[in-house]
């Protein structure tokens, strides 16, 4: 057991609903605060010189200087399994290119499954754990990572064992999801409707047999998959006893609706949704997943997140890092953005890339400073916690702890 502190601050995010919209006034914040880990759980946040004469005896790991102290982030949704580069597609898009003409030049997702399919697992695996190790300098702790670029059993397996391999070696948490039914491949000889029964009959069993994942994904949009055939594959796939999250309204609405209607732990992008939609969103359980990193990418309008929140909604935001619309994968920045265009509190980006998007991967054991929670926290030098949203992602973590570790 051991003290860790004084910090100027340290904001708890606790006692913040899961829902809805926030004030800044609402955060609990610590002046002089100290945080006390046993083993790999919080057992209590306070003052200090408090905390310190009512434990005697505890180990005392001293902080330096001024810094904040708070929750450890989540990133809910990535795409950093992946092979190759497609810096083109990003020039060929600001030179005015359209989706399809990148696809017809060979870049895209398909591109994107070309170089996955060819690369070793060793290279996926090296950059894999590259990715993951600049999330955590980041101060992101839990990080949702998808398959989606093997598009067969050969592949989509490879990615996900490699997923699996990542986290034996890294002290993040990695969720990993099976994202099989991001495109029909272009070497796949028949329909969606029989793509999607080849992930349910040929992938998903396997899957499950080895224990790679336990969440399934899709991406519900016109160039992809569509809703009616969306919804029925991910309806086979709750009776496999898979959690589902899908890809939804990222350039026409709709698609949000379906994963309410089938209980989808979150809809993630929601660029295109509509009005009565976000009514739809906000009175359910399903997590609205804001991707400012795929808005930022594409040069697209970003989530409706303020009209989500006031409309009672649970908004999570993630990064969306993939090789394709969203390679930045800076979190911070992302989120930073998104606040000044939606106009966010900040006590809205804090507990929407903690707690919020914690619930959405079902993760309900961190992202608050609150005893019994996973020891998963961030510090930051500097007097005064408005200041890491402000330097938009320029301000750097100074310490990630890790069950009560510091990395």
């Amino acid at each position: 057991m051991k003290l860790i502190g004084p910090f100027r601050q340290v904001v708890t995010l606790a006692n913040l609903p899961l829902r809805g919209k926030l004030s800044d006034d609402q955060l609990e914040i610590i002046v002089d605060g100290g945080i006390i880990v046993n083993n790999d759980k919080i057992q209590q946040v306070g003052n200090f010189e408090i905390l310190k004469s009512e434990n005697q005896d505890i180990e005392i790991e001293a902080i330096e200087g001024e810094q904040v102290l708070l929750p450890a982030f989540v990133d809910s949704h990535t795409h950093i399994c992946f092979g190759g580069n497609r810096a083109n597609d990003f020039a060929m898009r600001n030179a005015g290119k359209t989706y399809l003409e990148i696809a017809e030049s060979g870049g895209g997702i398909w591109s994107s499954v070309q170089h996955t399919r060819s690369s070793s697992e060793k290279e996926l695996l090296q950059t894999l754990l590259e990715r993951i190790n600049f999330l955590i300098s980041l101060g992101i702790t839990t990080i949702e990572v998808k398959s989606g670029y093997g598009l067969d059993v050969e592949n989509e397996l490879k990615m996900l064992r490699i997923i699996k391999k990542a986290q034996g070696q890294t002290k993040a948490t990695l969720v990993p999801t099976c994202l099989s039914a991001h495109l029909k491949p272009r070497d796949f000889e028949g329909s969606n409707k029989e793509y999607l029964q080849y992930i349910l009959t040929e992938i998903l069993p396997k899957v499950k047999e080895e224990g790679l994942a336990k969440r399934v994904d899709i991406f519900i949009e016109k160039s992809a998959f569509q809703p009616e055939e969306s919804k029925e594959f991910l309806l086979k796939t709750k009776d496999l006893d898979f959690e589902i999250t899908v890809h939804a309204d990222q350039f026409t609405p709709g698609s949000s609706r379906i994963a309410v209607e089938v209980g989808a732990k979150s809809a993630d992008h929601l660029e295109a949704t509509i009005d009565e939609d976000i009514e739809f969103l906000a009175t359910s359980e399903t997590v609205a997943t804001a991707l400012p990193g795929a808005s930022l990418g594409l040069g697209e309008k970003f989530t409706p997140a303020r009209k989500l929140l006031d409309a009672g909604a649970i908004v999570a935001i993630a990064s969306d890092w993939n090789p394709g619309s969203a390679p930045m994968g800076n979190l911070i920045t992302q989120a930073s953005i998104l606040a000044t265009f939606e106009k966010l509190t900040t006590a809205e980006v804090l507990a929407g890339i903690t707690f919020r998007s914690a619930f959405a991967l079902n993760l309900e054991d961190r992202g608050k400073l609150m005893e019994g929670l996973k020891a998963d926290f961030v510090t930051y030098r500097t007097n005064n916690f408005q200041n890491i949203l402000y330097n938009q992602g320029s301000l750097k973590a100074e310490n990630v702890y890790i069950d009560g570790v510091k990395m």
